[in-house]
């Protein structure tokens, strides 16, 4: 297994498993290869140290002085927060019913009561989003990511 680290054209960075090199130039070419979270298909292949795996029999000799104290390894300042917000926004995928453009009036039935409260996500216009709040009716833009929208392997 060839764990790769990639990046989208949008600067997003995250890492992608395959059999080979060959394996993520062939899926790359048939854009199965995207971004988790925008989606975009143009990708490319970062450069990242070899993983060395080493069987737990052998032992590796680590000299003194860089067992004193703590290894901070660099990490790009954005991995965590997008780390978040993927897994905020698949959470909101899971939780929520997609009623695509349907979003303003299948919400005014839940409001109003004709038929049972439940999450729902959807797209409305800015026109119709402010019309559910004058109703009171609550309503939260949240761009969700590509990658939240289906699953990844």
């Amino acid at each position: 297994m060839k764990v790769l680290d990639l990046q989208c054209a949008q600067g997003h960075a995250f890492e992608g498993w395959f059999g080979s090199e060959e394996d993520f130039l062939a899926q790359k070419a048939r854009a199965l290869v995207c971004c988790p979270l925008c989606g975009d298909s143009d990708v490319l292949k970062k450069l990242s140290a070899p993983r060395l795996n080493l069987s737990s029999n052998r032992s590796m000799a680590v000299p003194e002085e860089a067992s004193s104290g703590p290894v901070a390894l660099a990490k790009h300042p954005l991995t965590e927060p997008m780390a978040a917000w993927l897994a905020l926004s698949r959470k909101v995928v899971a939780n929520t019913t997609d009623v695509g453009d349907r979003f303003a009036e299948e919400a005014r039935k839940i409001h109003y009561g004709e038929v049972p409260e439940h999450a729902i996500r959807g797209q409305t216009t800015r026109e119709e989003a402010r019309e559910l709040i004058d109703e009171g009716i609550g309503v939260i833009p949240l761009l969700l990511p590509e990658g939240a929208k289906g699953s990844l392997q």
